[in-house]
C-alpha cells in the first residue's frame, strides 16, 4: 500500500522540521540524553510506574478493593504488549518510511532504523501503560500519560518518526487499553481475590495472608480475641453489652 503524504506541503512534515529543528541550537549533551530517554529512559520509567502504582493500589482498605486495582495494574504491562503485537500488521499495511528517508536535512539522533514509521511502537507502548494505569490510580496514571507525551515528543525530535506516527500510537494504545480492560479486569479479579486469601496474599493486599477472611474481619476492625496460644475466645456477656453500646 502507498504510504501516507510525504510531501513537503503536508503539515505533518512543516512540524516534523520545526520540532527536529530545536535540536540545531542544543549541546550535544542534551540531544544524547534526549536519545537516550526517548528510546530506553522513558519506556523503563513507564514501567516502573507499573511498579509503583501496583505497590500502592495494594493498600487499598479491603480486599476486593485492592484486587480490582492491581488486576488494572497487571493490566498495563498486558495492554503495552498487545498494543504493539497490533502494531506490527498496521505498520506492515501502511508501509510508511522513516521521515529521514524521504526527507534530507533532519537531524536523526537514532541513526540505523530501517523499519515502517507508521504508527510509533514507543508511543503506543507508554500511552497504553498510562491510560491503563488511570484507571487504577488517576494521579499515577496522569503521570504516565505525561510520560507518553513526552516520549511521543521526544520521538518526532529524534527525526525518526512523524507527529502522526506517535498520534497513531496514542489512539492505538488507548484504544487498546480502554476496550478490553472492563474484560480482563472481570476475568482476573476472582483469581487475585483468590491469591490475596493465599499464602501470597500481599502481592493482592497488603492486609493480606494465609487466612484472608479473617485479615478482612481485621482490616474492619471485627478481629475476633484470641487466648495466647491462639485459639479463639468466646466474648464474655460484659464485652457484648460493651459492643452493643
Amino acid at each position: 500500500m502507498a504510504g501516507l503524504d510525504t510531501s513537503g506541503s503536508n503539515p505533518d512534515v512543516s512540524l516534523l522540521f520545526d520540532i527536529n529543528g530545536l535540536t540545531e541550537h542544543s549541546p550535544s549533551w542534551c540531544d544524547q540524553a534526549v536519545r537516550f530517554l526517548g528510546e530506553y529512559g522513558l519506556p523503563v520509567l513507564a514501567v516502573l510506574l507499573v511498579l509503583w502504582c501496583w505497590w500502592g493500589v495494594r493498600r487499598r482498605g479491603t480486599l476486593d478493593a485492592a484486587a480490582s486495582s492491581v488486576a488494572a495494574v497487571v493490566w498495563a504491562p498486558l495492554a503495552a504488549a498487545l498494543a504493539v503485537g497490533v502494531n506490527i500488521p498496521i505498520r506492515g499495511f501502511v508501509e510508511r518510511p522513516r521521515p529521514f528517508v524521504d526527507h534530507k536535512g533532519l537531524e536523526v539522533l537514532e541513526p540505523g532504523k530501517t523499519d515502517f514509521s507508521f504508527v510509533s511502537d514507543h508511543s503506543t507502548l507508554t500511552m497504553a501503560i498510562g491510560v491503563s494505569l488511570f484507571l487504577a490510580h488517576r494521579k499515577l496514571g496522569l503521570v504516565g500519560i505525561g510520560l507518553a507525551v513526552v516520549e511521543g515528543f521526544c520521538r518526532v525530535l529524534m527525526g525518526v518518526h512523524y507527529p502522526t506516527d506517535v498520534v497513531g500510537g496514542f489512539a492505538l494504545g488507548t484504544a487498546v487499553a480502554l476496550l478490553l480492560s472492563p474484560l480482563f479486569t472481570a476475568l482476573f479479579t476472582p483469581v487475585l481475590r483468590a491469591v490475596g486469601r493465599g499464602r501470597a496474599g500481599r502481592l493482592v493486599w497488603a492486609g493480606g495472608g494465609t487466612d484472608g477472611t479473617e485479615d478482612e474481619r481485621g482490616a474492619a476492625g471485627e478481629r475476633e480475641p484470641r487466648e495466647a496460644d491462639g485459639a479463639v475466645r468466646p466474648a464474655r456477656a460484659g464485652e457484648d453489652r460493651d459492643l452493643a453500646a
